[in-house]
C-alpha cells in the first residue's frame, strides 16, 4: 500500500502539486484517484468496504501522501477521525448506515470541534444540544473546519449536560440531511499555506437531527471519544510533518548536490553538510516516535502520551527543517520556483492542528506525574 502511494505521488501529485497550490485550487482530479486507490477507507474494517490498514501502514500513507502534497493528507485527516468514531464508537446502525458510504468517498468527514472563543479548551465548548420532540437541536458556532465545502458528514461536538469535560456529545450530522438545513457554512479562510483545501466556519442555528445521530446512543460520552480520536488525529500529523520535513531534506539534498559555490557544490561545505545531517536524523527520530505510537494503538492501548509526544517533536522539527530548507536554498529559497517555499508555509500548520504544542506540552507533563505516582 505504502509503495503505491508513493508512485501516485511521483508520477501525478509531484508534477502537479505546484501548480494547483498557487492556484488555490481543489485537486479533484486527485482526489478522485485517491478514492480509487481506496484511501478514504484506510482505517475502515475490510467488512464494511474499507482496507482495513493497521495504524502503522495509515501514518506511512500519510507522510507519502504529505511529501508530495500535504493538502492532499489534509482531505484524508478529519476524515479518518470520523471513521474511527464511527468504528470505534458508533452503534450497529450507524456502523452498517455509514462506514461504507465512508470507505468509498461518498461521504466525506469533517470534525467540527474547535471554537472561536477557545481552540484547545475542548472541555469548556459552549456548542449546546437539546433533546426536543425525539430530536437534537444544536445550536454554536464552530471554526477552522477542514473539509467544510467537500464534506458532507461532521462530527459535531455539543454540551448536552453539565459544564466541563463530562457534560458533552458528538453528533453525526449529514450536510445534505433535510433537517439540517440550519448549518452554515461560512466564507473560506485565507490562509498561510495549506491551500487548495477550504478551510472555514460552520454555524448551527437550531440545525435537527435525528435522535439516532447521536454517536454511540448515549449521551456526554463525547469528551472520552474526541479524545480517542485525536490520538489518531495527532499520529497522522506527525506522520504529515515528517512528509513535509523529508520533502524538504531531498529537495535541499538535491539542490546542494548541483549548486557550486567556491568551485564545488555545496553540499561539501561543512556549513550545509550540518545541515542536511541535522534535518536527516530529524527526520528519522520523528518518524520513530509516530510509528511507536502506531504501533500502540493497533494494540488496543491508550497512547495519549506517545501521540503527543509524537505531535511535539514532528512538528517543532518540521517548522526547523523547513527553514533550513529555504537556508540551504538560499535566494532561490525565498521564490515560488521551487516547492521549499511551499513547505515552510505549510509547516506552521502542525505546531497548531490538533492541539497546540503548548497543550501538548502540558498534557504530556501532566501524564508523566500521573504515570510516575
Amino acid at each position: 500500500m505504502v509503495d503505491t502511494v508513493r508512485r501516485f505521488v511521483e508520477r501525478e501529485v509531484r508534477p502537479t502539486a505546484r501548480a494547483l497550490e498557487h492556484a488555490d485550487e481543489y485537486p479533484t482530479a486527485l482526489v478522485e484517484r485517491m478514492r480509487e486507490l481506496g484511501l478514504f477507507g484506510m482505517g475502515v474494517a475490510v467488512e464494511h468496504g474499507g482496507l482495513g490498514l493497521d495504524y502503522v501502514t495509515y501514518a506511512r500513507v500519510f507522510e507519502e501522501l504529505s511529501r508530495g502534497w500535504m493538502s492532499l493528507a489534509g482531505v484524508l485527516g478529519t476524515h479518518g477521525i470520523v471513521c474511527y468514531l464511527v468504528a470505534t464508537f458508533g452503534t450497529e446502525a450507524q456502523r452498517r448506515a455509514l462506514l461504507p458510504r465512508l470507505a468509498s468517498g461518498a461521504l466525506r468527514g469533517g470534525l467540527a470541534l474547535t471554537e472561536p472563543e477557545g481552540g484547545s479548551d475542548v472541555a469548556g465548548l459552549r456548542t449546546r444540544a437539546r433533546l426536543t420532540g425525539g430530536a437534537w437541536s444544536i445550536s454554536g458556532a464552530k471554526q477552522f473546519i477542514t473539509n467544510t465545502h467537500e464534506g458532507n458528514l461532521f462530527a459535531v461536538a455539543a454540551r448536552t449536560g453539565a459544564a466541563g469535560a463530562a457534560g458533552i456529545s458528538l453528533f453525526l450530522v449529514e450536510k445534505t440531511a433535510a433537517r439540517a438545513h440550519s448549518m452554515i457554512e461560512g466564507a473560506p479562510l485565507k490562509k498561510l499555506g495549506y491551500k487548495g483545501l477550504k478551510t472555514s466556519a460552520l454555524t448551527f442555528d437550531e440545525c435537527l437531527v435525528e435522535a439516532e445521530a447521536l454517536v454511540g446512543g448515549e449521551p456526554n460520552r463525547g469528551f472520552e471519544q474526541v479524545m480517542s480520536g485525536l490520538e489518531v488525529g495527532r499520529i497522522n500529523v506527525a506522520a504529515r510533518a515528517v512528509g513535509v520535513a523529508r520533502a524538504a531534506l531531498e529537495d535541499s539534498l538535491a539542490y546542494a548536490k548541483t549548486r557550486v559555490t567556491f568551485g564545488k557544490p555545496i553540499v561539501e561545505h561543512q556549513a550545509i553538510a550540518h545541515k542536511l545531517a541535522d534535518m536527516a536524523t530529524d527526520v528519522e527520530a520523528a518518524r520513530w516516535l509516530y510509528l511507536a505510537a502506531a504501533h500502540k494503538k493497533d494494540r488496543g492501548e491508550r497512547c495519549d502520551l506517545e501521540a503527543a509526544m509524537a505531535k511535539l517533536f514532528a512538528s517543532t522539527m518540521c517548522a526547523r527543517a523547513t527553514l533550513e530548507g529555504i537556508q540551504i536554498h538560499g535566494g532561490y529559497g525565498y521564490t515560488d520556483e521551487y516547492d521549499v517555499e511551499r513547505y515552510y508555509r505549510d509547516a506552521p500548520l502542525f505546531t497548531v492542528g490538533e492541539g497546540t504544542n503548548e497543550i501538548l506540552r502540558t498534557l504530556i507533563a501532566k501524564q508523566l506525574a500521573r504515570r510516575s505516582s
